[in-house]
């Protein structure tokens, strides 16, 4: 009987942890919130697969991705590199830096490239961390 009672004991604890571990998993909604705070947009096809959330969304850098996503942490695991900056935020930043004239802002190869006229009007070619907006190269 004491151990009928104990398997018992355990059955229900392994349970509960289970419950638990559920409860602490994010939910749709906060999986959205999350997503649309780190920059995406035409959040769609979200959906609970395979131990993962996962869903289709555009990245502020405008290009289209597949997400997963860990419904305990939330962090994000697109299939491509992505900026959680848009060209916008780039242009800003580049301004609060100093730089006039900014154009031709791309992301490419996992970085943001623009053209501008530095505080000294010369025209440079520049480089932009994806997640400061922090010019990390500059050539004239």
């Amino acid at each position: 009987m004491k151990k009928l009672a104990s398997m018992m004991t355990l059955a229900l604890a392994f349970g509960a942890s289970g419950a638990v571990m559920a409860q602490q998993a994010m939910t749709e909604a906060q999986v959205r919130e999350t997503l649309i705070h780190q920059g995406y947009s035409d959040i769609d096809d979200l959906k609970f697969d395979g131990g993962m959330w996962r869903a289709d969304a555009e990245s502020a850098d405008g290009n289209d991705v597949s997400l997963r996503i860990d419904p305990k942490s939330g962090k994000v695991y697109p299939d491509e590199k992505v900026s959680h900056l848009s060209a916008d935020d780039v242009r800003a930043s580049l301004a609060t830096q100093g730089y006039t004239h900014v154009h031709d802002v791309d992301f490419d190869d996992g970085v943001w490239h623009a053209k501008a006229d530095d505080k000294n009007d010369h025209r440079v070619e520049l480089t932009i961390d994806p997640a400061s907006g922090k010019v990390v190269d500059s050539e004239d």
